[in-house]
């Protein structure tokens, strides 16, 4: 049975803003972000509000929210479990995340 290799993260310690910022700067990043910050999805769970979004694009913006160090995409079995990064993005970047989920277009 194949398993799921775990992807890499950056420590919170690397995240610069401006990553995150550009991150959360797309409305479908920010949805899904706001999706997590009720608590972690399973990756197919994600972005499930868009049906049409084709899987490529799904994968992309997964892709730059944890490279940005905004969640964690983790193997649980033979599906991936995605997690806001909350306490990690609140201890570094204060009122940031409480901020642009407040905010509405």
């Amino acid at each position: 049975m194949a398993t799921i290799a775990p992807l890499p993260h950056p420590a919170i310690e690397d995240v610069a803003l401006t990553d995150v910022l550009f991150a959360l700067s797309d409305p479908a990043r920010l949805e899904i972000v706001r999706e997590l910050a009720d608590g972690p999805l399973g990756m197919a769970e994600c972005g499930a509000t868009n049906p049409d979004l084709p899987k490529s694009t799904k994968s992309h913006l997964m892709k730059v929210l944890r490279e940005a160090g905004i969640v964690r995409n983790e193997p649980d079995g033979r599906r991936r479990v995605v997690t806001l990064r909350r306490d990690e993005l609140d201890a570094a970047f204060p009122g940031l995340l409480d901020s642009v989920l407040g905010a509405r277009d």
